[in-house]
């Protein structure tokens, strides 16, 4: 039985160590070890984190997805506003630990700024995703990626992850895991 248990452990330690090698310097472990400390107008590790993924300077992918509210949601060439685009989960901690802050971003920068909750909804339930929105007190459009697909597009590969998109419809960073509200912030005031 101790055998067994030492058997599991080991293997355990290879999954983990496959991950983070997986992960590498331009990986997603990466992009946590590095962060997006410094010049706000870099676009953060986690913006180049995966082959083939839109990056900065790039044309932001086009989509059409629902809201909860049941209209639609169009993305794609010139805007009138600065859009953060925000893929959450309502199981995320670190979602939960930045809803705050979106929704304080929305009211002081209404004017400019628009923010699209994005739920990957195959990740959660939508029950869970409503009450998230509720218990939060999101009045920026939330939007269901019931399939993944949008996620996919934009090659997301942890939750939260914000994509910041100019008025010219260019990806200007983006922003995997959670940044402080203040360079989050200062990210956003130097597209506006």
């Amino acid at each position: 039985m101790k055998r067994n248990r030492w058997i599991l452990a080991g293997l355990l330690v290879l999954l983990v160590i496959a991950l983070l090698d997986r992960g590498g310097q331009e990986g997603w472990f990466g992009s946590f070890l590095s962060g997006s400390k410094g010049d706000n107008n870099e676009p953060s590790l986690g913006a180049m984190a995966a082959e083939g993924a839109p990056k900065p300077g790039t044309t932001a992918p086009t989509f059409e997805l629902t809201g909860l509210d049941g209209k639609t949601y169009e993305v794609g060439g010139k805007r009138d506003k600065v859009l953060l685009l925000n893929f959450w989960a309502s199981w995320c901690d670190p979602c939960k630990e930045e809803a705050p802050e979106l929704k304080a971003l929305s009211e002081k920068y209404k004017d400019s700024l628009d923010i699209y909750a994005v739920n990957v909804t195959l990740y959660d339930n939508l029950d869970e995703a409503k009450a998230f929105v509720k218990k939060y007190g999101y009045t920026f459009p939330v939007l269901l990626d019931e399939k993944e697909e949008l996620y996919r597009k934009y090659n997301g590969i942890a939750f939260p992850t914000n994509v910041l998109i100019d008025e010219q419809g260019v990806i200007r960073d983006v922003i995997v895991g959670v940044i402080s509200p203040e360079e989050l912030e200062a990210k956003i005031k130097s597209l506006i």
